[in-house]
């Protein structure tokens, strides 16, 4: 009677092709996410600042706020269609409410920064707003990617 082939042994070779890939998805990952992040950084700086210098000059915060909350949903779209399209492992509706709490708290981030520059630090130039905006953005978006992977978007790359 012919004996079974052994099974296949995983070696350290299936260890590296695993990590490379693994390397791979986060890598286009995260220039998809910097596309959509860059575009959603135009709607927001440049919403803001049209808000500043129009309608809301004497309310910063809230300029902020409401370009924040334009450049998220702008975000939302890309975001869900293009950079984590492969990882959609839950109903829509759930998603949707994850990714605005997400950014509720990264605007949140955003927010908090410009108010401690412009009223506690009390720098108010145009373009003193604009630096926090900015800081408060990129620090905002660390905290969006890292969320978006594990929380958000979390299934496993199809």
């Amino acid at each position: 009677m012919p004996t079974a082939a052994p099974p296949p042994t995983r070696g350290p070779g299936h260890l590296v092709d695993t990590l490379r890939g693994a390397i791979d998805v986060l890598y286009r990952e995260m220039i998809k996410f910097g596309v959509v992040g860059a575009l959603a950084f135009v709607v927001d700086i440049g919403l803001a600042n049209v808000l500043w210098h129009t309608v809301l000059s004497d309310k910063v915060t809230t300029a902020k706020v409401i370009s924040g909350a334009v450049a998220t949903l702008v975000a939302w779209i890309g975001n869900r269609q293009w950079t984590f399209r492969r990882r959609r492992s839950r109903p829509a509706h759930h998603e949707v409410a994850l990714f605005f709490g997400v950014n509720v708290i990264a605007l949140g981030i955003a927010a908090a920064t410009l108010f401690v520059s412009h009223y506690w630090l009390g720098f108010e130039s145009r373009l003193a707003d604009n630096v926090a905006t900015i800081v408060g953005i990129g620090l905002g978006t660390l905290f969006r990617f890292w969320a978006y992977r594990k929380v958000v978007f979390a299934g496993e790359p199809l």
